[in-house]
């Protein structure tokens, strides 16, 4: 089970928190109750950013985090990634967009290797309402409840938050799980650990298009003993064009919705053609 869900984090730090993008994001985890207790900024340490104590290294911490969001420029993530697996820290969200590929590759190793459950590259990261927010999407969006939001696209996971609210249909989690080619976890492991998380009644996921990361969660369905719910967006998407994200590339037609939602199919899950759709399939399985 993802260590998020297990307990969710109580010593969270930020690295890299004083740019203008990340400042706004640290201010709103604080604001949604996320005990963020540092960050890191380097040459900056034993000064403050609006009340938050900051350090110029992780040896600093007088304790061990148990989160750490990265706010990293691309070409740094992958160290900071390592350092933070290095440093025994469980969680790791990583928001920085268009990682380098082997630099991905080789952060999303050493993490697993630590034992470190990295969300991202490129990621809003995730609430679970009722508890916390790491990352940016919005717990106003938001409600506590039974379904585990898993999405690739962060917009659309945005939007279907805030939709399953609209429906009165709570959520366990809403996570981002990273928009970059190669990413910290897949789907797939997602679906393992929520087998076991006692919280979550079904799990909704929205994929699209690019990558085979849906096949390996339609093999993963037959050991899942709950509901999946799943859309594919792009359905109309023109091949070999990127859209939105690294991720997003049709390179063959294994690699376009109708290939993807059809395998998911196949597996047992409840497929929808579209987000909407999906939701009206929730409340026939979760009614109130």
């Amino acid at each position: 089970m993802p260590p998020f869900l297990r307990a969710f984090p109580q010593r969270v730090i930020v690295l890299n928190p004083a740019g203008r993008y990340a400042a706004r994001q640290v201010a709103g985890m604080r604001e949604a109750g996320t005990r963020i207790v540092a960050g890191i900024a380097l040459g900056r340490g034993g000064t403050a950013l609006d009340g938050l104590p900051l350090l110029d290294s992780l040896a600093d911490l007088e304790a061990p985090a148990d989160a750490a969001i990265l706010y990293t420029p691309p070409e740094g993530t992958a160290d900071a990634i390592r350092q933070c697996a290095a440093a025994g820290i469980p969680t790791i969200v990583a928001a920085a967009e268009y990682v380098p590929l082997h630099d991905g590759l080789r952060a999303a190793r050493a993490a697993r290797e630590a034992g470190s459950w990295l969300v991202g590259p490129n990621t809003l990261g995730l609430c679970v309402p009722g508890e916390g927010l790491l990352g940016s999407i919005a717990p106003s969006f938001c409600m506590p409840g039974g379904v585990a939001l898993l999405g690739r696209s962060g917009t659309l996971t945005l939007t279907v938050a805030r939709l399953l609210t609209a429906a009165g249909i709570g959520q366990r989690l809403a996570l981002h799980l990273g928009g970059d080619s190669v990413i910290g976890r897949n789907p797939h492991e997602y679906l393992d650990g929520l087998a076991a998380d006692p919280g979550t009644r079904a799990v909704l996921y929205c994929g699209e298009v690019g990558g085979d990361k849906e096949y390996a969660l339609a093999e993963a369905l037959a050991r899942f003993p709950k509901p999946l719910v799943a859309t594919v967006v792009g359905r109309h998407a023109p091949a070999d064009r990127q859209l939105g994200h690294a991720g997003a590339l049709i390179g063959s037609a294994r690699e376009g919705a109708a290939a993807k939602l059809a395998a998911l199919g196949a597996a047992g899950a409840i497929t929808a053609a579209t987000p909407y759709d999906a939701i009206a399939r929730l409340k026939e399985l979760l009614p109130a």
